[in-house]
């Protein structure tokens, strides 16, 4: 066993813990004096920018500009590891909201933060659910100017990207909001999946340009979605003639 990985286990682990159990509670009592959940998400943001510095990842933007600070956007981002949340709530300074899978609403505590945070659940194989939920983030959007952000691969994943689910086309178009590819480039080598273990490294995080859907129709949305799979290959280096993902070292 390495000294690096004999430190993680010893040192750096447990300080990812107790940090996310800190904060993770701090971020609950929130939800009892702000309904909006603002609070919970500069929690959240504190969360991943403390993950990242105890883990010794370095991101690197590109992109940013293109991003105005008061508007609302439905974030699409490829999907390598457990730390792409953190890598992206420590990244994009805007107030944004997550789909997460509807089992994690029901663990005790953890269900109850999520629901007052104000993050949505993802339902698989109820087809009625699930449109409720990608209408409540229309709701988001449109009510309370607040981003989203998906992961449309429905999983992480080792390999070559999976194919995009319709759900964060059919959001945008529906609230008339921009849609933004994200790749995420170093995050599986830093955090692989199946392992607990995470290593320092270097993550690259690429914002693209917002595609307006404005004049866009919900049966345009097929068609979108391969557009946004197709620019979030290019981010994410997952393309034919690109190699699918080097390690980044410090």
């Amino acid at each position: 066993m390495s000294l690096g990985r004999i430190r993680s286990y010893l040192v750096t682990d447990p300080l990812i813990i107790l940090a996310t159990m800190a904060l993770a509670m701090i971020s609950f009592v929130t939800t009892f004096f702000d309904s909006t959940g603002r609070r919970a998400h500069k929690v959240a943001r504190l969360w991943g920018r403390t993950l990242l510095v105890l883990s010794g990842v370095r991101v690197t933007i590109e992109g940013l500009e293109k991003i105005d600070p008061v508007a609302s956007y439905v974030f699409v981002a490829n999907h390598r590891s457990y730390i792409d949340t953190p890598v992206v709530l420590a990244s994009v300074p805007l107030e944004f909201r997550f789909f997460a899978k509807h089992g994690l609403f029901l663990v005790p505590f953890l269900g109850t933060h999520l629901k007052r945070a104000g993050h949505v659940p993802v339902f698989r194989g109820d087809a009625r659910a699930s449109v409720k939920s990608m209408n409540l983030g229309v709701q988001l959007i449109q009510e309370r100017g607040i981003s989203l952000l998906l992961f449309p691969e429905g999983g992480r994943t080792n390999g070559e990207m999976r194919e995009f689910k319709e759900g964060a086309a059919y959001i945008a178009i529906k609230a008339g909001a921009p849609i933004v590819p994200v790749g995420i480039v170093g995050t599986r080598a830093v955090l692989p999946k199946g392992s607990s273990h995470v290593s320092g490294g270097r993550v690259l995080l690429r914002i693209g340009d917002p595609i307006p859907t404005a004049a866009m129709k919900l049966h345009d949305r097929a068609q979108l979605t391969e557009r946004l799979a197709r620019q979030v290959a290019e981010l994410a280096g997952q393309t034919s003639d690109s190699p699918v993902e080097a390690p980044r070292p410090v």
